[in-house]
């Protein structure tokens, strides 16, 4: 937050950025994945994760 002068992305921003950078992400996803793979971080449980926000 200090090094942007706290400037937040609008919405529009950030889905330029998706979109222009998809296959990029996707790819540094797939690499965490691997690296929590080996030192054996994943369980055999399922995750959902979804953009829901809830108050806590």
């Amino acid at each position: 937050m200090w090094l942007t002068g706290r400037l937040a992305p609008d919405f529009k921003t950030i889905a330029r950025f998706r979109k222009d950078n998809g296959e990029a992400i996707r790819s540094i996803c797939r690499q965490f994945v691997l690296l929590c793979q080996r030192p054996d971080l994943f369980a055999e449980a399922i995750v959902a994760i979804d953009g829901s926000k809830f108050k806590g």
